[in-house]
């Protein structure tokens, strides 16, 4: 087996996830980040690094960290980390295809006794199910005897500074007890937050896979308290400001729930549960309820801007925040996009504000004009859709400076003074 001090790192994926992990590697490890957008290697060997996730200086500090998106610089590794996106399709299925694909390139390359380490989210078995099996294919090579696999789950959490991925305790697994152990110490050599090892890849999987589930049932609990509340001219805020007196309640907010974790992960478990014959109901009535928070909040905006007597038709909105969370240019499954679309459906015209997002990938990836900069123009309704920091240091004069004489705010997130606000969630 593999010595630990003598790895050759292959970081296959360089987002959110690969980044981090091949900077902190390549302090310690001989480490390539390999990823197959060339202009995204060119800008982090430029030291530019758009998900802000990672510094210049860190970038710099990682001296034994190389990054290529040539094939041939990572043929000579013998550990593979693959950090691919795990994302679904239309359908709500599971799309495992770059996670095959990284396996199939890692099968032409790959060495007696090499490691495939997975950190892509999956449902439980996917890794020996799917993955292992294209390497094998591949290579012509047998699992468990030529090469090994191990199944370490990321928990990185964009745009939060505080835990970082050496900050977060890690979970690790391996195809084989012996396996287990070198992932295990391979990680705890970077991870200052500490390791805990699982007795199996399915065990790793599943954890990683229900921790996301279970935050997204409690949003959806939250946002259904929300649609009893505003029947019962209750504000959601107060009662949960109250609530969270009570030292173990757990405080969450109402909202959109979108993201490439929380609003995509409980599919991957429903799925693997329905291939087994057992059909998950509490897990899919959270996905119901907060896929539905996305016209109910299109629904209640058009509703009081008709009690204010404000035509909606031809109308002009404004949302603030266009990335499916606070303080992060990440964009990926961000419901203010379905949020706009379902406003244009009341032939409205949106204005998109986000001072986070790259305006170039939002055209590329979703075919959105964003604002650069917010001008004098007057809108009939705002929605504060994402609270970047930003937004919350807008003062009462730039609010009212946006809007037309009649005029609706709505603000999502709850987090602008409430005289200034016509409803929240």
């Amino acid at each position: 087996m593999i010595d630990v001090n003598n790895t050759k790192i292959a970081i296959i994926g360089l987002g959110y996830v690969g980044l981090p992990l091949a900077v902190e590697f390549g302090k310690k490890f001989n480490t390539v980040g390999f990823d197959i957008n060339s202009q995204r290697v060119r800008e982090l060997n430029d030291g530019i690094d758009l998900t802000l996730e990672i510094t210049s200086e860190e970038l710099k500090a990682s001296h034994q960290l190389a990054i290529s998106s040539n094939i041939d610089d990572i043929s000579d590794c013998n550990v593979y980390i693959v950090t691919v996106p795990t994302p679904i399709n239309k359908f709500k299925a599971p799309d495992l295809s770059p996670v095959i694909n990284a396996s199939k390139m890692i099968g032409k390359l790959i060495k007696l006794n090499d490691i495939v380490i997975y950190e892509s989210t999956v449902y439980p078995g996917a890794t020996e199910e799917v993955a292992v099996p294209a390497i094998e294919k591949q290579s012509g090579m047998r699992f468990n005897q030529d090469f090994f696999v191990g199944y370490s789950p990321e928990r990185i959490n964009p745009g939060d500074k505080s835990h970082t991925v050496t900050n977060i305790l890690k979970v690790t697994s391996g195809s084989t007890p012996e396996i287990g152990q070198f992932v295990d110490e391979l990680y705890k050599s970077i991870i200052v937050a500490g390791t805990h090892l699982a007795p199996s890849i399915k065990v790793a999987e599943a954890a990683k896979v229900i921790e996301n589930t279970q935050r997204d049932i409690n949003i959806a609990l939250v946002n259904e308290l929300s649609l009893i509340f505003e029947r019962l001219d209750i504000d959601t805020n107060d009662v949960l400001d109250a609530a969270a007196t009570k030292w173990n309640f757990i405080k969450l907010k109402p909202g959109l729930v979108g993201g490439h974790c929380i609003g995509v992960d409980p599919y991957y478990l429903a799925h693997k549960a329905e291939s087994v014959g057992f059909h998950p109901q509490m897990i899919l009535s959270g996905r119901r309820t907060n896929e539905s928070m996305v016209a109910h909040i299109a629904y209640r905006l058009t509703k009081l801007m008709n009690n204010k007597k404000i035509f909606v038709l031809d109308s002009n909105v404004l949302v603030l925040g266009y990335t499916f969370k606070e303080n992060c240019p990440d964009i990926r499954n961000s419901k203010v996009e379905e949020l706009i679309s379902e406003l244009e459906t009341h032939n409205i015209n949106v204005d998109i504000y986000d001072p986070w997002c790259d305006v170039d990938e939002c055209m590329k990836e979703n075919g959105r004009q964003l604002l650069t900069e917010l001008t004098d123009k007057k809108y009939e309704a705002i929605i504060l859709a994402v609270p970047h920091n930003e937004f919350l240091a807008f003062s009462e004069e730039k609010i009212k400076s946006l809007q037309k004489k009649k005029s609706v705010i709505f603000d999502v997130k709850g987090v602008w003074p409430r005289h200034l606000v016509d409803t929240r969630m």
